[in-house]
């Protein structure tokens, strides 16, 4: 982790800086296929970048030249280079490696996905994967994954694109692009659920308030939801509400830098109770609030079974 620490903080050392080309810059997209790098450069290209899809490897270091030159045009460039190209593999690492050495300050950001995520992404469109023409999309994923694994280790921002819609992809980039730094925001999805109807397939961290004083039971309360301010007041006025949400809460506002830092792009919190529709949504509503100062971090709520 200390590894890959310093290393981000290089990056956004790297790119958030007035360098000596004059501001310019130079960012190289890559990644598996299916995570997304056509939507990262649209959105680059909406944003004013000279971009460049498909472009042969052993170009790379020409475009790089002319893109430092003062009477060269575009002063932000952004290409992408990946397995479409059949030399790319084996000779990209060479080529990044001498370019670093040169005049020119690239990024390289890396996007990749959840085997299940790019399977799927593949199976909407209906297309073959470029390693896979005749086999199994899976297969052709695997392989790349593989081939990949040395320039991933390249990077110097990955980004996991497993849970992000195509509008939440663009936001990141856009607001990459916007900063000056190559470190988005991660988003939280703190999501309600309620037991009896499964624990949601998508969380990464699970946690369970059925111990806490359950408003199901009390006269009045039984049709309302954990957002109504009875609910609220009843839950609060008990000792083990307020401490269970005093420790939860400490525990995330530690932790969620530590994603964040780590290079996570999302994080799935869910809080459940029995049904869904009172203690787990309390509880939600009230980390939105304790949770909004976290630095890094971009919250969303999603009540499931209320």
């Amino acid at each position: 982790m200390a590894r890959t620490w310093a290393k981000r903080r290089k990056t956004e050392r790297r790119v958030g800086r007035t360098d000596p080309t004059g501001g310019r810059r130079f960012v190289i997209l890559t990644g598996l296929s299916g995570s997304g790098k056509t939507q990262a450069i649209r959105a680059l290209e909406d944003l004013g970048y000279f971009c460049i899809d498909n472009l042969p490897t052993q170009l790379i270091p020409t475009m790089a030249e002319l893109s430092m030159r003062d009477d060269a045009g575009p002063d932000k460039v952004a290409i992408v280079v990946d397995v479409r190209e059949g030399g790319f593999v084996a000779q990209f690492p060479r080529v990044y490696r001498k370019l670093r050495a040169s005049s020119v300050t690239p990024t390289l950001i890396f996007l990749e996905a959840s085997h299940s995520a790019l399977v799927r992404r593949f199976s909407e469109t209906r297309r073959p994967h470029p390693l896979a023409p005749d086999r199994s999309v899976s297969e052709g994923i695997s392989e790349e994954r593989r081939k990949l694994n040395a320039i991933r280790s390249m990077a110097d921002l990955i980004l996991d694109t497993s849970n992000l819609t195509v509008h939440e992809l663009r936001d990141i980039f856009m607001g990459m692009s916007r900063g000056g730094t190559a470190k988005a925001e991660m988003v939280v999805n703190l999501v309600s659920f309620g037991f009896k109807n499964g624990v949601p397939v998508d969380a990464d961290l699970v946690f369970d308030v059925r111990c806490l004083p359950n408003p199901h039971f009390v006269t009045g309360l039984r049709s309302l939801t954990g957002r109504d301010p009875a609910v609220v007041r009843y839950m609060r006025r008990h000792g083990s509400t307020r401490e269970f949400l005093e420790r939860l809460t400490s525990f995330l506002t530690f932790a969620l830098p530590q994603y964040v830092h780590e290079g996570k792009s999302y994080l799935t919190v869910a809080i459940g109770c029995t049904g869904g529709r009172h203690r787990s949504v309390m509880m939600v509503e009230a980390l939105k609030k304790t949770l909004a100062k976290v630095k890094g971090v971009r919250l969303r709520v999603r009540h499931r079974d209320s």
